[in-house]
């Protein structure tokens, strides 16, 4: 039976092909069967989890909880520089120009990603804005929540911020960024399950020789990040902490 491996449905899909070159080179570099599959909605996602049918997963932060912790999931690495924040956007002509000028009231597009929405309303708390006050509505991914904001159908939109800057330059212009966090330290990571437990050393090693030769540096750049670091279990485990608090 192959092994199963999966990313998370936040990612943009301009990376998707990048992702399946990334997963020939694991068979080879690992010399597994391994398979890609990917998954419409973080629902899917989760039901795959729970039922053990993910082996090893590009994971955003809040999964990375339950995957770590629930399922006994080990980190492999993460990418270099390439922190998960969050922006929060209107429209160019929208009034608002600080968080402080949002009201009860607030009409909020987001995506699935429960990080992001977790990270946008702790931002909204300077407006004095709980989640009783405001109306959320979630899409599939950052192109239908910045339509929502060009058609007037929200006040705002919160985007992972890598997914905001990939927008189309025309949908871009007609946005403006009101705040961006900067918390740094919370990222996607790749996990690796109990049954590949084995490969968890000799893929960190890998990952850190693959930008040694110009077939992995181009196999990088069609992830969209230029290198992978080491994630040591104490790392995985502060990020996880933190999002638990955040929660």
């Amino acid at each position: 039976m192959p092994y199963q491996f999966t990313i998370s449905p936040d990612l943009s899909t301009r990376y998707i092909s990048g992702w399946y070159v990334f997963n020939t080179w694991l068979q080879r570099t690992l010399a597994q069967h391994i398979h890609l599959e990917l998954y419409r909605d973080f629902d899917q996602c989760r039901r795959a989890i729970e039922t053990d049918g993910v082996d090893l997963i590009f994971a955003n932060p809040y999964d990375a909880s339950l995957l770590v912790r629930d399922k006994g999931f080990l980190p492999v690495a993460h990418p270099r520089a390439r922190p998960d924040e969050v922006i929060i956007a209107v429209q160019t002509d929208s009034p608002v120009r600080v968080i402080e000028d949002f009201h009860p009231g607030l009409r909020i597009a987001t995506s699935t990603d429960p990080a992001v929405q977790i990270i946008g309303m702790i931002m909204l708390e300077a407006a004095d804005l709980a989640p009783a006050s405001v109306t959320v509505s979630e899409y599939e991914n950052y192109v239908l929540v910045a339509k929502q904001l060009l058609r007037g159908d929200a006040d705002t939109g919160f985007f992972m911020a890598d997914s905001f800057n990939e927008l189309s330059p025309l949908t871009r212009r007609s946005l403006r960024v009101v705040l961006q966090s900067q918390i740094h330290v919370i990222h996607h990571m790749l996990l690796a399950g109990p049954r590949m437990a084995a490969f968890v050393e000799p893929l960190r090693a890998a990952l850190a020789d693959i930008g040694s030769h110009e077939k992995g540096l181009a196999i990088q750049r069609d992830l969209g990040f230029a290198a992978w670091d080491r994630t040591e279990r104490e790392d995985a485990e502060f990020m996880v902490d933190l999002m638990e608090t955040l929660t």
